[in-house]
Formats: structure tokens, C-alpha cells, sequence
């Protein structure tokens, strides 16, 4: 991650019931977690909080919460981590500022070599054409 931390304090993680495997013990224990994460309560600095706001992201909700459910392991603790782990990628992933892109020129012996080739290219086509006396 980028230098980014979250405090375990920040993160509201829930215990509910999971969906799918777990065989007999999937109606009686909860081994799903619930993350919720505020986004505009948390410590993280002010562009990744706007950055993470204006994501457009299925899991961040219109009132700034960031809610991820963990389920596809059969333990709570490996569920837990799990969902910590997404949740550490989703704000590296907003994070992380891409380079800006600076357009350049072709050099001069490219754009001439390109012109040479159609030149050339269309003179074969030319000699293709039908012979008129």
C-alpha cells in the first residue's frame, strides 16, 4: 500500500450469517463480516477521502460509507481478514495518482520513413491498375 494506514479503531467490523458453504454449521454460527468504514470520520488526508467519495464505487454509499461483506471463507477470522484486505486495496487503489501523460512529437526521420512507406505502398497498388494503350 502506499504509505496509507487505517486504524483498527476506524473499522466497525459485524458478525452475521453467511450465505453458501459451511455445511451443517451455516444456519447456527455467523461466519460472515460486515465492514463498515466512514469515510469523512476517518483520519485519512483530504484527497483521498474526495477521491474515495467520488470513486463511483458500488460499496462506498451515498452518506460517505464505505460497507464490504466477507464470506467466501468458512472462518470468521480469515473473513475478517479478508474484508481488511479489501478494504486497505480499495484506498490504495484511489490512492495511487497516475502519471500524467505528456503528448510528444514524432522525430523527423520517423514522419519521413512513414511518408516513404505510403509513397512506396502506393506505387505497388499504381502498377496494380489495368494497362491502357
Amino acid at each position: 500500500m502506499s504509505g496509507l494506514t487505517i486504524p483498527e479503531s476506524e473499522i466497525e467490523l459485524t458478525a452475521v450469517r453467511a450465505q453458501g458453504a459451511g455445511g451443517q454449521n451455516v444456519n447456527k454460527v455467523s461466519n460472515a463480516v460486515h465492514l463498515r468504514f466512514d469515510i469523512r470520520a476517518s483520519s485519512l488526508p483530504e484527497y483521498v477521502k474526495e477521491r474515495l467519495l467520488r470513486a463511483g464505487d458500488h460499496r462506498v454509499s451515498r452518506t460517505g460509507m464505505v460497507v464490504i461483506k466477507a464470506q467466501s471463507h468458512r472462518s470468521l477470522e480469515m473473513n475478517r481478514a479478508e474484508a481488511i484486505a479489501r478494504l486497505q486495496s480499495l484506498v490504495a487503489a484511489v490512492a495511487h495518482i497516475p502519471k500524467t501523460r505528456r503528448p510528444t512529437r514524432p522525430t523527423r526521420s520517423s514522419h519521413k520513413k512513414r511518408l516513404e512507406k505510403k509513397i512506396r505502398r502506393g506505387r505497388i497498388k499504381a502498377l496494380r491498375s489495368r494497362v491502357v494503350d
